[in-house]
C-alpha cells in the first residue's frame, strides 16, 4: 500500500508556487503596472513618457474630479449610516420568535444577490417622471402627489435617490451579519437582566448591543468600502448626472480613461483612490477593534 505521507524532499514552496503565480500574474502585475501608468501620458495604445506628478497636480486643480469626492463621500456616509440601521432593524425583526421568519431573510437577503447594474435598471423605472408610472404613480394613487419628483433627473435628488437604492440592495446582507451576532448572545444573559428588571430598550442597550461591536465592524467596513468606490448603481441609473449632481471618484476615473482616453490619468485618480480607501479603511478598523475591547 502506498503511504500517503508528503515526500520530505519536496519543498513546501513547490504546493505554493502554482497559487502565487497565479495571484501575481492577476493582482500583483495589474496593480504595479497601474503605480507606474499613474505618472505617465499614456493613452491606452502606444508608448507613454512619463510625466512625474504632473497627473497627481492635474487632478488638484480638476473642479470636476475634486467635486465628485465631496458626492463619493456624502453617498458613503448616507450608505453607512441608513443600510447599518435598517439592517439592525431587520435583523432584530426576524431574530424574533415569529412563523414566517425563514421566509422574511430570504426576501430581505435576495436583492444582495442581484446585480448591481440589473437592480440600477429596476429602479430607473421605479424612479420614473412620468406621474403614472413607478413611484410617482404610488404616490398619486395614495394622494400624495404633492411629492411627486423627478427622482433622477433632479440635481438635488439624485445622488440621494442612488443612495436609497444600494440601501434598498444591501440592507439584507447587513442584516445577515447583525443576525450572526444576535443568535451568539447566550440567552441566559437576557434572561439574567429580565430577572433583575431590566426593560426591552435596556436589555438591548447594556446586553445585546456590546456584544453586536464584532458584527458592527465587520458592517461598518464592508459599507464604508463599498461606499467609497461605487461606481456600478450611480453609471447605470445616472451616468454621473445630471450634470455632475451623482458624479462620484470612480465615475469620472472611468470616463476619463474610456471616454477621453487619458489612461495615465485616470491611473492617477485610481491610484489616490485606492491609498484613501485604504487610509479610511485601516483607521476605522483600528477604531472599531478599540471599540470592541472595551465593549
Amino acid at each position: 500500500m502506498r503511504s500517503r505521507h508528503r515526500d520530505p524532499t519536496v519543498p513546501s514552496w513547490v504546493f505554493v508556487a502554482p497559487a502565487l503565480v497565479v495571484y501575481a500574474v492577476v493582482v500583483l502585475y495589474p496593480s504595479i503596472a497601474g503605480v507606474v501608468y499613474a505618472f505617465t501620458d499614456w493613452s491606452g495604445i502606444g508608448g507613454f513618457s512619463f510625466v512625474g506628478l504632473d497627473n497627481f497636480r492635474t487632478l488638484l486643480g480638476d473642479d470636476r474630479a475634486l467635486g465628485s469626492v465631496g458626492n463619493t463621500l456624502l453617498l458613503t456616509v448616507a450608505i453607512v449610516v441608513v443600510q447599518n440601521a435598517v439592517g439592525l432593524l431587520l435583523a432584530l425583526g426576524v431574530n424574533a420568535n415569529i412563523r414566517t421568519r425563514s421566509l422574511l431573510r430570504v426576501i430581505f437577503f435576495a436583492p444582495a444577490v442581484v446585480s448591481p447594474v440589473m437592480v440600477a435598471v429596476l429602479w430607473k423605472y421605479v424612479y420614473n417622471p412620468d406621474d403614472g408610472a413607478g413611484l410617482n404613480g404610488v404616490l398619486g394613487a395614495v394622494g400624495l402627489g404633492g411629492l411627486r419628483q423627478d427622482w433622477l433627473g433632479n440635481p438635488s435628488l439624485a445622488l440621494w435617490s442612488v443612495a436609497a437604492m444600494v440601501v434598498w440592495q444591501y440592507a439584507g446582507y447587513s442584516m445577515v451579519v447583525f443576525l450572526a451576532g444576535l443568535q451568539g448572545v447566550p440567552a441566559e444573559l437576557h434572561e439574567a437582566a429580565r430577572i433583575d428588571g431590566a426593560g426591552t430598550w435596556q436589555r438591548f442597550r447594556y446586553v445585546t448591543w456590546p456584544l453586536l461591536a464584532p458584527a458592527l465592524t465587520i458592517n461598518l467596513m464592508l459599507s464604508t468600502i463599498g461606499g467609497l468606490k461605487l461606481f456600478d448603481q450611480v453609471y447605470a441609473a445616472t451616468n454621473g448626472g445630471p450634470g455632475t449632481a451623482s458624479e462620484t471618484l470612480s465615475t469620472v476615473l472611468y470616463k476619463e480613461a474610456f471616454v477621453y482616453g487619458k489612461f495615465g490619468y485616470s491611473t492617477a485618480i485610481a491610484l489616490v483612490l485606492a491609498l484613501f480607501v485604504a487610509a479610511v479603511s485601516l483607521v476605522q478598523l483600528r477604531y472599531l477593534r478599540a471599540r470592541e475591547t472595551t465593549a
